[in-house]
């Protein structure tokens, strides 16, 4: 560690500033701004924050109760090996970035912290030889904000909004020329595994696709970082980069798509059986998924706007199933080399928290292999036109229930993180449930 300080301090000259981010459980990055001779006693253990910095509402907000059944004592903050990085769009190129993992200060690991929960599901895996793969799709929209509504940037409006979002639009791409250029040049030198961008099927709607990586932990730093890269350097070019998962009303909403495939320790794909339909142990995942798709939901649409991604026809699976090369399903299994077998989880908003969503889908995937769960037949066709189709939770006081009262997410989380990660989304719950909206008076104030 010591010398990747003095490689750093010795090779950006010019930076003057570090940013130390600590990832929280709504994926938010909090932290602070540090001079660069203050690296080195960061290595050495000595930047301390409570541990309820982990788990503050989407406002900042403490959860009270957290605070005083711990007295709001302090967890100690560590780098993260390999993220000390410059950030290429900061002013004059005079900032870089770190990122932070808590621990206890007896040095076990701090398990309120999601990357903590994330390494512990992954070291299941590699207890039995194993190596999880994953990739991500990630959606967001680049929009005009003024404070109160959005508004769609490059489409040209008619009568005041677009037609369609001119999905794989390469016209649109090109307008965003030195914007998505930059953005390519940030992930290069973050070493972040950008592999292609596309326009999505809604106005203001961008995908950006990533490697495939071997290692789940450094995968999800790796989203959260790209998001970093990405919002800042829209901002800079007058747009809001937003990852809410319903921007639009009647747009489709963002999402993150996981791909998920696992290597033996001879680096054979366990859900390779040189066909298209996959091994058992495939199906044994995908059934592990569906079967803690509803108690995990939480997890995936953890924001009062994500609920309304979740309708018929828009993208969003409404319900637990799977198939073949559908993606009207939940759990897609991608045509293409059966080298490359994977399942495509297609649950989760891009508001969720990569290091909880890749702990969920691996914990539920190995609880499939390991109790041999077998999911129902395959959808072909329609998956939302299924008549007697269990439902996920479509309201988030139903998930947050399903969530608090899981045995599965007490095993797969921890107990800690099942509760810190409760009481924070109840509390905004809460907070949005005070709020009459504007609707409301329009619909009541004079009829009734």
């Amino acid at each position: 560690m010591a010398l990747e300080v003095d490689w750093f301090l010795r090779a950006y000259p010019r930076i003057s500033m570090i940013e130390a981010l600590l990832p929280d459980s709504n994926g938010v990055l909090r932290g602070k701004w540090l001079p660069r001779n203050k690296l080195a006693k960061v290595y050495k253990g000595e930047l301390k924050f409570p541990k309820t910095a982990l788990s503050l509402d989407i406002w900042g907000r403490d959860v009270e109760e957290l605070v005083f059944a711990t007295g709001d004592e302090d967890g100690v903050c560590l780098p993260v090996e390999g993220s000390l990085l410059p950030t290429p769009w900061s002013p004059n190129q005079r900032h870089g970035q770190l990122m932070l993992t808590m621990f206890r200060p007896g040095g076990s690991p701090y398990l309120g912290d999601p990357r903590q929960v994330l390494k512990r599901v992954v070291a299941r895996y590699h207890a039995r030889g194993w190596r999880p793969v994953v990739a991500a799709e990630l959606e967001f929209s680049l929009i005009k904000w003024d404070g109160k509504h959005p508004r769609h940037s490059g489409e040209k409006p008619y009568r005041g909004e677009p037609i369609g979002g001119n999905l794989y639009g390469l016209d649109v791409l090109q307008q965003n020329q030195a914007m998505l250029e930059q953005i390519h040049r940030a992930c290069h030198l973050q070493s972040l595994p950008f592999d292609g961008v596309v326009k999505e099927s809604a106005p203001s709607q961008y995908e950006i696709n990533m490697q495939h990586v071997d290692n789940p932990v450094l995968a999800a730093r790796q989203i959260l970082m790209m998001k970093h890269a990405i919002k800042e350097i829209a901002q800079q070019h007058g747009l809001v980069a937003s990852f809410m998962p319903k921007p639009f009303a009647d747009e489709a909403g963002n999402g993150l798509h996981v791909h998920c495939s696992v290597i033996d320790r001879d680096g054979k794909n366990v859900f390779d059986d040189g066909t298209e339909f996959g091994t058992p142990k495939l199906r044994h995942a995908i059934g592990g998924c569906l079967q803690h798709m509803a108690d995990s939901f939480a997890i995936f649409a953890p924001s009062f706007n994500a609920y309304r991604r979740f309708q018929k026809g828009s993208h969003a699976p409404t319900t637990p199933n799977w198939g073949y090369e559908n993606r009207t399903v939940a759990v897609r299994v991608p045509a293409g080399s059966s080298r490359a077998r994977r399942l495509e989880h297609r649950v989760a908003g891009a508001d969720a928290n990569p290091y909880l969503v890749f702990a969920v889908i691996l914990a539920a995937a190995l609880d499939g292999i390991e109790r041999n769960l077998t999911p129902k037949a395959p959808i072909s066709g329609d998956g939302y036109s299924q008549l007697d189709a269990e439902e996920l939770p479509i309201y988030m006081q139903d998930a947050l229930r399903l969530f608090g009262e899981s045995s599965f997410i007490s095993t797969a989380l921890g107990p800690e993180m099942q509760r810190n990660f409760g009481l924070t989304k109840a509390q905004e719950l809460a907070e949005f449930q005070r709020h009459i909206t504007s609707l409301e008076y329009h619909a009541y104030v004079e009829r009734l």
